[in-house]
């Protein structure tokens, strides 16, 4: 399986017009994420981590309404998560 079939075609079709492909850390990443599985994804700095965490629930949103989306991600440091919000507001603007 790609990784990218684990996404609506909304979704999937974002991200190819965004990216010409996904990192390995979102390759191994969404299908473990769309399994259910806890998923620790341990990869350097701009490898796509935060994509790779947040794109499958951001994707479930519109396609699992009043079912409840379950997302945990651990930060390790507080600036970061201002990084996290600014680089999520990417996808947002683009699903919408």
């Amino acid at each position: 399986m790609a990784a990218l079939d684990v996404f609506s075609p909304r979704t999937r079709a974002w991200f190819e017009g965004a990216f010409a492909e996904p990192t390995p850390a979102q390759e191994l990443g969404w299908p473990a994420i769309a399994s259910g599985e806890h998923t620790l994804i341990q990869a350097p700095t701009g490898s796509g981590k935060t994509l790779a965490a947040f794109l499958y629930g951001i994707d479930r949103l519109g396609q699992a309404a009043g079912e409840g989306i379950r997302l945990l991600y651990v930060s390790p440091l507080k600036a970061l998560n201002y990084d996290i919000e600014r680089n999520l507001r990417g996808p947002l603007a683009g699903l919408e």
